[in-house]
């Protein structure tokens, strides 16, 4: 079976979007959406009506939230300790697989890389404790506000106050994050299927990084046919992120 899943950072919980935000998803048909910044269960529930999905989930406070066309078994958050944001846990119960949404600490700086890195690692302990978690099919998906190894970052486009925060931590951004994703055994979808396209995800009036990704064991990297951030009006409306669109053969 094939699934369609968006990964889809909604900006201070969609209030008042909420027919833009539907747009921007009913234009990409998926099967499965995981937002961020999903803080408003009102929203989630509003926008899973205006796009036919049964299945939705939301907690006030909570960044993670998600809707979907086919059944899930089971859904849960995990909040590490001194993490920023609980992840989240979807076990879909038909085709059997997970789907791990992540959010990690904002804001461009070296302490706040240090803090995504804890929180990443955090649920990469996770993953690898739980025999099912490690050995069955599972996909990372979010916004990780963090760059990828090789990814060019140019500070001067970043607010004046977020310049300053890079200077006062020293200066220069150690991008550790996705680097231990990748050594983790995971493969990053995007990069994988664009080597050379920059996938910027982020803000959509000017965007010059990518924060959004879709990570798979990397045994499994056949598995996504396609992986791609949707930039079309809709969405260049409806948020400050694009979503990022996979397509994936789920065993």
């Amino acid at each position: 079976m094939t699934i369609r899943l968006l990964s889809y950072n909604i900006r201070h919980g969609g209030a008042g979007r909420e027919d833009r935000l539907a747009a921007a998803v009913a234009g990409c048909s998926p099967d499965i959406v995981v937002f961020q910044e999903a803080t408003r269960p009102a929203v989630i529930e509003a926008l899973a009506e205006r796009t036919s999905m049964p299945h939705c989930g939301a907690m006030p406070k909570l960044s993670l939230g998600f809707m979907s066309r086919i059944p899930i078994a089971r859904h849960e958050w995990h909040r590490p300790r001194v993490s920023r944001h609980a992840f989240l846990e979807l076990v879909v119960a038909d085709p059997a697989c997970r789907v791990f949404g992540v959010h990690l600490s904002a804001v461009h700086a070296a302490w706040t890389e240090r803090r995504r890195a804890f929180e990443l690692r955090a649920l990469l302990r996770s993953i690898a404790a739980d025999v099912e978690r490690r050995d069955g099919f599972h996909v990372l998906t979010g916004d990780f506000n963090t760059l990828a190894p090789g990814d060019v970052f140019d500070p001067r486009k970043l607010p004046g106050r977020l310049r300053a925060l890079v200077w006062l931590s020293g200066g220069q951004i150690r991008w550790r994050t996705i680097q231990i994703v990748l050594d983790a055994g995971y493969t990053d979808a995007y990069r994988t299927l664009h080597p050379t396209d920059a996938g910027w995800t982020f803000p959509t009036w000017s965007p010059h990084v990518r924060l959004d990704y879709v990570f798979v064991p990397s045994a499994h990297r056949a598995r996504v046919q396609a992986c791609q951030v949707v930039a079309s009006d809709s969405a260049r409306e409806a948020s400050d992120h694009f979503p990022l669109l996979s397509v994936i053969d789920v065993p």
